[in-house]
């Protein structure tokens, strides 16, 4: 009993599409000329009868088009439709109303062409039968202009509204494109900032823990710069989250510590420029990543960094004199190459008694 009232409750007579609204109750108000030429014609019971059944035919299948949008859905409806004048048509002039009828839903198939004949046969056929049934002067011009002029208005509306739905598909696709673009910065983001910082913070962790009996207070010293560093960290994490924006200069001082606390000597060459800035975040990051990399995994000595342009080409060069390899590029290196790739660069990276990593803009 609840699941008979529940469908009850459920029960539509048109899909819930807020751009249909109650426009398709107002249509409606062509129905009733089918009862004015039996009302003004005295017209006999026979006549009465067949033009009652076939409103109550068609109303279902009225209601049944606006929940089809699909060629093989909405053509057995524009059949009937088009059947129900042909019949109604032998004993009241008024059936060419659906014709109309059936040239609007024609007008909504899936194929603009198959549409634009529908519309044309739905025409001919109001016009046939108009010529065979003698029918009065304003059957013909009901079959003949307001058929094919009704059928034209809803093609031109049923593609606007399938170019509309194109067009927020697309929307949303790229607000979802946009979406994960953005986790993926904020991905690449947190690890170039935090893996060069989190690097920083274990070598001083470890050198303060060593010292701590034999120097306190240079461990003092270590742990007071752990604590900065930390805070900094803190803050390029927000500043990550947001859109962090490196510049090179800073990348080049956070290397000097990050040397000189893993005990690797470092030659920096690095000249100021003036550059643009998507190629200096794209520089600096690089630096960053490259650096990081060494300190963590080459077990080097040295390490020379330079930088060199030739017009408006730039190439930023790091090598060192650690174990080499030839691994696997991590997360940190892609995530590099799709930076400098971006903005058209290319990414290199040799091994032969050391690493060279060179990024070309």
């Amino acid at each position: 009993m609840s699941t008979f009232a529940e469908r009850i409750r459920s029960f539509r007579l048109l899909p819930p599409n807020r751009e249909l609204g109650w426009t398709p109750f107002a249509w409606l108000l062509y129905l009733p000329t089918l009862f004015v030429a039996p009302a003004s014609q005295h017209a006999s019971p026979l006549a009465w009868t067949v033009t009652i059944v076939v409103v109550c035919l068609f109303l279902p299948s009225y209601f049944r088009g606006f929940w089809s949008r699909k060629r093989r859905r909405l053509l057995p409806i524009v059949a009937f439709q088009v059947a129900l004048g042909i019949v109604l048509s032998t004993v009241n002039g008024g059936a060419v109303v659906l014709f109309v009828y059936a040239a609007s839903f024609a007008a909504q198939v899936d194929n603009s062409k198959l549409a634009v004949r529908l519309i044309a046969a739905i025409t001919v056929i109001g016009v046939v039968v108009a010529a065979i049934f003698d029918g009065p002067s304003y059957q013909w011009i009901v079959a003949l202009i307001v058929t094919p002029v009704i059928g034209g208005v809803n093609l031109h509306y049923s593609e606007v509204g399938r170019a509309n739905a194109k067009l927020r598909l697309a929307h949303d696709e790229i607000e979802h494109l946009a979406v994960v673009a953005e986790r993926e910065r904020i991905a690449r983001d947190m690890h170039d900032v935090l893996g060069h910082t989190l690097s920083l913070i274990v070598l001083k962790a470890e050198l303060a823990s060593k010292l701590a009996d034999i120097d306190p207070a240079r461990a003092t010293k270590e742990i007071r710069e752990l604590e900065q560093v930390a805070r900094h960290a803190l803050q390029e994490v927000r500043q990550a989250i947001g859109g962090y924006r490196a510049t090179l200069a800073e990348e080049v001082v956070r290397a000097r510590t990050l040397l000189e606390a893993a005990g690797i000597a470092g030659d920096i060459d690095i000249p100021h420029v003036q550059l643009e800035r998507n190629r200096e975040e794209v520089l600096a990051f690089a630096l960053r990543e490259a650096v990081t990399n060494v300190v963590r995994h080459s077990g080097a000595k040295r390490v020379t960094i330079r930088l060199v342009g030739d017009g408006d080409s730039l190439s930023l060069d790091v090598a060192d004199d650690g174990h080499g390899g030839d691994q696997t590029e991590g997360a940190g290196l892609r995530g590099m190459r799709v930076r400098v790739e971006a903005i058209g660069g290319t990414l290199f990276r040799e091994h032969g008694g050391g690493t060279r990593l060179t990024v070309r803009l």
